[in-house]
């Protein structure tokens, strides 16, 4: 079985068509297991709104993005435990507390962490950290 955490960057590619869509998808294969730190809720749920403020998705298109999110079975860790580490990631790496917090939990959890976000990816490149992240493109 495959463990991944995911970041609101790859899981918005689930029901929201842009680059990388095909990839994300990849991960909600069987056999897949899929693990987030809590903060993937309510990030998950600003990039809706903010497409609905863009006029990206309509209101009704967000309310079932939302529905159907909430079904994706995801294994939902509380950030409290991983704060101290996801500092200590930021201040090495100077990525955010947020974005941290997943890569502390792939840390954690021995797996990797599967982003879309080229800022963080970069950021973790020849890092003491590197292969805890992925690249979503990578995943084969």
């Amino acid at each position: 079985m495959t463990r991944w955490v995911v970041d609101a960057s790859v899981a918005v590619k689930w029901f929201v068509p842009e680059v990388h869509t095909q990839a994300a998808l990849r991960l909600l294969r069987d056999g897949t297991t899929l693990l987030a730190p809590d903060l993937l809720l309510p990030e998950f749920g600003n990039i809706v709104w903010k497409k609905v403020r863009r006029g990206e998705l309509g209101s009704e298109d967000a309310r079932e993005t939302l529905r159907a999110f909430s079904v994706v079975p995801l294994r939902v860790y509380p950030s409290a435990p991983l704060l101290e580490p996801a500092f200590e990631i930021a201040h090495t790496t100077g990525t955010t507390v947020y974005d941290s917090l997943y890569v502390a939990l792939a840390a954690g959890e021995e797996c990797r962490l599967v982003t879309a976000d080229r800022k963080l990816w970069e950021a973790h490149q020849g890092g003491a950290l590197e292969e805890s992240l992925a690249w979503v493109e990578d995943l084969a």
